[in-house]
């Protein structure tokens, strides 16, 4: 036999089976998630934190201090503390203006390291383009506070007035200090020193969290994982890894799975959005979608009258109707078991809209047929 056309035959099989290799794992994690994005580890969390402050240097954008007592309290009692006493004087500056302060503290932020914090105005100040703010503790929900902001901000909105017309674009009275704030507490939490870590499912679901304990199972090659609740998944640190639990984690986060998810229907009827999970199916249904729709539809006429007629000029009216039936619209049935995709041709073909798909999609719920939950929001 020609060694030529074996040698080929097996280049081109080589070929095909390192095609195969980069092809199946895309295939088989087509709709899989890293175990990393789909829960948290207990204690690794964020905490939120507040803090009431003055902002100073506004170009007379600031509060009235008339509308805004707590300005005006505000500004009294922190010139006091800078030894300046201001009782019974009469304030009318309006380049101060009083602020909530808001942040998060990532987990495992330690001391002096800084985080951004958001800047928004409470009373009646025009913007806070300029201006600085001064030092504001900001405090966690157990009232102890954890960090310290000031720093000038960063506004993205505009706003411009004049005489007769005024332009306002984005929102002035908020803005942003980047690395405005220093972190003066930490929150004590040992995770290394834990014999079982919690993790918590985003999207609490029992198949989610049962495939979680599987893959973590499989990976460590012991029943180390186990699934108490929807939402829970329980994670007994084995004895040779106590000393390792960051790498543990870390291990387990680039885990993949199939997260399974409730077939969901969300409406948000304000806006005329609809959401469909792929899960979401529908029994046998005849659906019909038609309004009547009448047009009318005023084009008035100027009747001249002729020549030495002594007639005088007049505005005929004429009107025009048209009613429309929309009998071209036919009903359409949807056979048991269709899919999303199917679904949303039929009523796209029937020429539905966004607002009468909504109308349509409660109809069939509400006949029974719609295999789903549907949310309004």
């Amino acid at each position: 036999m020609n060694a030529a056309p074996v040698t080929r035959l097996l280049l081109a099989l080589a070929l095909l089976a390192g095609l195969a290799a980069a092809v199946l794992p895309g295939t088989v994690f087509a709709n899989s998630a890293r175990i990393k994005d789909v829960v948290d580890v207990e204690g690794v969390r964020d905490n939120m934190l507040v803090g009431y402050g003055l902002v100073v240097g506004l170009n007379g954008t600031g509060d009235s201090l008339n509308n805004s007592p707590f300005t005006q309290q505000s500004l009294i009692g922190m010139l006091e503390r800078m030894g300046v006493n201001t009782r019974g004087a009469n304030l009318r500056t309006k380049n101060v203006a009083a602020v909530m302060v808001t942040s998060n503290l990532p987990a495992y932020a330690a001391q002096g390291t800084r985080i951004d914090v958001n800047v928004s105005a409470m009373g009646d100040a025009k913007s806070l383009l300029g201006g600085t703010l001064l030092v504001t503790p900001l405090m966690g929900a157990d009232g102890e506070v954890y960090a310290v902001a000031q720093g000038p901000i960063a506004v993205s909105g505009f706003s411009a007035q004049g005489q007769g017309a005024s332009v306002t674009r984005g929102v002035p009275t908020a803005g942003r200090i980047a690395s405005g704030a220093i972190v003066e507490r930490e929150i004590e939490f040992s995770l290394a020193e834990l014999p079982v870590i919690r993790l918590s499912l985003r999207n609490p679901d029992f198949t989610t969290a049962q495939r979680v304990a599987t893959a973590i199972n499989t990976q460590l090659r012991r029943n180390a994982a186990q699934a108490t609740d929807p939402a829970s998944v329980l994670l007994t640190v084995p004895e040779p890894r106590r000393g390792d639990v960051v790498g543990l984690v870390t291990e387990i986060e680039q885990l993949r799975i199939t997260p399974d998810q409730v077939a969901r229907v969300v409406i948000d009827e304000k806006s005329g959005v609809i959401v469909m999970g792929e899960n979401v199916r529908i029994s046998t249904v005849a659906i019909a979608q038609g309004n009547l729709t009448i047009r009318i539809t005023e084009t008035p006429q100027v009747s001249q009258p002729g020549p030495f007629s002594q007639g005088q000029t007049a505005v005929v009216p004429r009107t025009d109707i048209q009613v429309d039936e929309q009998s071209d619209r036919r009903m359409t049935v949807m056979p048991s078991g269709v899919t999303l995709q199917e679904l949303v041709q039929s009523l796209n073909a029937l020429g539905v809209g966004p607002r009468d798909m909504i109308s349509i999609l409660q109809s069939i719920k509400a006949a029974g047929a719609l295999q789903a939950e549907i949310e309004v929001i």
